[in-house]
């Protein structure tokens, strides 16, 4: 009983080809960042919401191709919607491609979209896609809400990136100097 316990449960650095293979469709991969959302807007609360996707989409997404920068999020009627995402053509579909920039729905619990709403609602709010990624073979995109920055506090936000990228190489180079 010992001899069986020490050769299973024992190799925990080991795993079997079928373990890994779980372990990599469980990771997060992702295909598509918004860049452009942290810089116009202050982020505020955020969401994962599944897409309804077509085949030849989710092939396209799997060869990494998709562009988050000109989407938005519209809440009508009841149900979440993405806007204006690419997602070109899937290169080896036929007639049953789809159309790149068609909206598409996302996958919310009801009281979340509610709470969307509810955001919206308020004065300067909106709501963007910051990632669009696979968790678990199955894609999922990153929404938050958000509210538009005025052109004062993005040069203020560049210039607290740049004092602190400063302030680190400072750092680095006293700790070099006292070696």
């Amino acid at each position: 009983m010992g001899k069986k316990a020490a050769n299973g449960a024992g190799q925990s650095g080991k795993l079997t080809h079928s373990q890994r293979a779980k372990a990599e469709s469980d990771a997060k991969k992702v295909i598509a960042r918004n860049k452009k959302a942290a810089h116009d807007y202050f982020l505020e609360d955020s969401y994962e919401a599944g897409l309804s996707l077509t085949g030849t989409e989710v092939k396209a997404l799997r060869m990494g191709r998709a562009s988050l920068s000109e989407a938005w999020v519209e809440v009508d009627r009841g149900e979440a919607w993405l806007q204006g995402a690419n997602i070109p053509e899937y290169f080896y579909g036929s007639w049953t491609n789809h159309a790149p920039k068609r909206k598409r729905k996302l996958l919310l619990h009801k009281r979340e979209i509610i709470k969307l709403e509810g955001a919206v609602a308020a004065k300067g709010y909106t709501i963007v896609p910051v990632e669009l990624y696979f968790v678990g073979g199955r894609a999922k995109v990153e929404i938050a809400v958000a509210k538009g920055k005025q052109e004062w506090d993005k040069r203020q936000t560049i210039r607290q990136r740049e004092d602190d990228r400063e302030a680190q190489r400072a750092l680095r180079e006293a700790n070099r100097r006292s070696r």
